[in-house]
């Protein structure tokens, strides 16, 4: 069995942690443990080489992963449908969240990149960017960025998860034949562009 010792470094803070990364929940259980301990959010300053990496993982190099491992499925069969989850701050950017904006940017221009490349072969790739959403990720920041973020959407709210899976659910569909390359706003008016 795989075990690792995850040392959470925040400030003046060190906290071990146990993990049996051969099990998905285990690691999934650990990484939620830190995050609500420490939180993602820092001025560009503050960004650790190590933080700039796990996002750059996460967010990007995580969404290649997952479509090169499925396009030649789907373009053995002419069909298929990929919508990654981009963000709102991918288009606007926002303070104390570089890695995220940046790597969230890196998903529509991968999105569109992806799209027009299979786009003769009856696959569809198109990414979904929410602005803020009411999910346990909002418990790693500060009241002052939900507000920030909030205060920007006209509909003067948090969206729901089931409101994003509509978009999903709809761009996942055979309805959305004609749909690719695209990044579609799910921000209660947010979006400019």
């Amino acid at each position: 069995m795989a075990r690792r010792r995850w040392h959470n470094r925040s400030a003046a803070c060190h906290s071990p942690f146990t993990i049996d990364i051969t099990l998905p929940d285990s690691v999934n259980a650990a990484v939620a443990e830190v995050l609500s301990r420490t939180g993602r959010t820092a001025p560009v300053w503050e960004v650790t080489d190590e933080d700039w990496q796990q996002i750059i993982a996460v967010n990007m190099t995580g969404v290649f992963y997952c479509c090169r491992a499925v396009l030649p499925h789907m373009r053995a069969r002419r069909y298929g449908r990929i919508v990654n989850i981009a963000s709102i701050a991918g288009k606007e950017g926002n303070p104390n969240m570089c890695g995220y904006s940046a790597t969230k940017a890196a998903v529509i221009g991968f999105t569109k990149s992806a799209g027009k490349e299979v786009a003769t072969e009856g696959i569809c790739v198109n990414a979904v960017a929410p602005a803020v959403v009411r999910t346990k990720i909002l418990e790693q920041l500060t009241q002052a960025q939900v507000d920030y973020m909030t205060e920007r959407i006209p509909m003067r709210r948090t969206g729901t998860p089931e409101e994003i899976a509509a978009a999903v659910h709809f761009l996942a569909s055979p309805d959305a034949a004609f749909v690719t390359a695209q990044c579609y706003d799910a921000s209660g008016g947010r979006a400019t562009y």
